[in-house]
């Protein structure tokens, strides 16, 4: 179930290939649609009006379940499913990761998000391995906010429209 270089240890997480197409190793098939569904059905459980994910559609290295198409379409089937309006919010998805670290900071959350989320496709915390596409992804994100954070926040704030 679920054949993947994250969920096996005899299949290794590639190095980063900027030219890579399709979907890559890493994808976990029905993983949003687990995670999705299971904080639906404890959000129904806890009264909750929304369940909030971060995935993004703007540099979402292939993975089709964190496209909005998906995200709505299992929104609309868990609501129909459950018979209650639960909405998927997704405030990330149309923001970069240079924006989303500018997020993190908007908030006063940039050390804490840089130290101590986990991003790298091997499970290292914070900087990660340097070399999966995901640190690779995370750290062009964060040094491009760090080298233009005037431009990246106002940005990030257009998009999102905080002040």
């Amino acid at each position: 179930l679920a054949v993947s270089s994250l969920t096996r240890d005899s299949i290794p997480v590639p190095d980063y290939e900027p030219n890579a197409d399709g979907i890559p190793n890493t994808f976990v098939p029905g993983r949003n649609i687990l995670f999705l569904t299971l904080a639906a059905i404890y959000a129904y459980q806890v009264k909750a009006e929304a369940v909030i994910t971060g995935v993004c559609e703007t540099d979402f290295s292939g993975y089709p379940d964190c496209r909005d198409e998906f995200v709505k379409a299992l929104n609309h089937a868990v609501n129909l499913g459950m018979a209650k309006d639960i909405r998927f919010e997704t405030p990330l998805m149309w923001i970069d990761k240079a924006e989303t670290w500018a997020l993190a900071d908007y908030w006063g959350q940039l050390d804490l998000v840089r130290e101590e989320t986990l991003t790298c496709y091997n499970g290292i915390k914070g900087d990660g391995c340097g070399h999966c596409a995901a640190c690779n992804l995370r750290a062009n994100g964060l040094n491009h906010y760090l080298s233009n954070k005037a431009a990246v926040m106002a940005a990030m704030k257009q998009k999102t429209g905080l002040r």
